[in-house]
């Protein structure tokens, strides 16, 4: 089967989307061919049988010419492609789906995200079917829903051998937050946390590493407002956000990954520090479901309890952890999401 692929970013560089390239690769050997239409186009090393069109965002283009774009490659390579697979944006949808459909193309949409709308609903009646990973987005609702694996590339996160001895041997105090800044992402609540921490005397350091997305500047400079009113000046610090492919390091310089988002989105960071060796505290349900209690911190009160006991965790407990969690990301994994919509777009 030859599949047509709409997102919005193909970049390795990118720090929030540049994991896609890898999806990109992984379905490259399960379909025919891909052809990929992207709103920005940056650096990228893809297999034979996949094409990138961009929308040009990279240049000087503007919203008619995006438009005029996609509606010329949905239409000119209309012979290249038996499927469409909108990867996250709902948008393109609602444009090209009436298209889609009088072409005879099934439609399938990946959608995940607490959030939604009339829209939403909108474009999910163009689609086949719809995917998610969490139970908790707005689009598990519909009854042609399909719950996915959350797709992660084990082979650069998952750590092995002398990599896991040497985690152990030293001291457990180093924290990361990775996330796009934004209110959604909700880093407040850690900033919190980490105060209540170290009014308990209990050492640490933190990393916060993301960029603000446009409009969001102003909320990322009250963080470090924030932060430097509950003396955390010398404990936590603030990084612009990293590419993707720059992501394996810093998981693996940390000990602790908090993940402060709300149930329904279930972030794929979450598997990736899992993988790579991080004990993983996180706000969401979904992930209380897959990991359990210990793992769950719903406010900023509960995040520092879990905390203090994740810093005073022995060795030999985080080993066990180690291994636990690395189990559960395995289930996670890039492979399994790429089998899976293989069967899903056939069935």
């Amino acid at each position: 089967m030859r599949l047509l692929i709409v997102t919005q970013t193909v970049d390795t560089k990118s720090d929030t989307l540049g994991f896609f390239t890898t999806w990109l690769q992984e379905l490259a050997t399960r379909f025919e061919s891909l052809e990929v239409i992207c709103l920005h186009e940056g650096s990228h090393t893809l297999p034979a049988n996949v094409r990138v069109h961009s929308l040009g965002k990279e240049g000087d283009g503007n919203r008619f010419q995006y438009l005029y774009r996609l509606y010329a490659y949905a239409w000119n390579l209309r012979g290249e492609y038996d499927a469409v697979f909108v990867h996250m944006n709902q948008e393109y949808v609602l444009l090209a789906g009436w298209l889609w459909r009088l072409m005879g193309k099934r439609v399938y949409m990946w959608r995940n995200h607490y959030a939604g709308s009339w829209l939403t609903d909108l474009a999910a009646l163009f689609c086949t079917k719809v995917f998610c990973t969490s139970k908790h987005s707005y689009t598990a609702k519909y009854r042609k829903t399909v719950l996915m694996p959350v797709g992660i590339d084990l082979s650069r996160f998952e750590l092995v051998g002398g990599e896991q001895e040497n985690l152990t041997q030293h001291a457990f105090r180093s924290i990361l937050f990775l996330a796009r800044i934004a209110p959604s992402k909700r880093p407040e609540m850690l900033i919190d946390a980490l105060g209540a921490v170290l009014a308990r005397g209990v050492s640490f350091t933190a990393d916060i590493v993301g960029s603000p997305g446009e409009g969001d500047e102003g909320y990322a400079h009250s963080l470090e407002a924030r932060a430097e009113s509950l003396g955390l000046r010398d404990r936590v610090r603030f990084h612009a956000g990293i590419p993707h492919e720059q992501t394996p390091a810093l998981y693996a310089a940390h000990d602790i990954f908090v993940n402060c988002s709300p149930s329904g989105m279930f972030d794929k960071t979450l598997f990736e520090a899992a993988a790579s060796g991080c004990r993983v505290i996180a706000a969401s349900d979904d992930f209380k479901d897959a990991a359990g209690e210990e793992a769950y911190a719903p406010d900023a009160d509960q995040f520092s309890e879990r905390l203090c006991e994740a810093l005073g965790e022995s060795a030999d407990s985080r080993l066990r952890r180690r291994t636990q969690m690395q189990a559960l990301a395995r289930g996670e994994s890039l492979g399994t999401l790429a089998d899976t919509l293989y069967v899903q777009v056939h069935s």
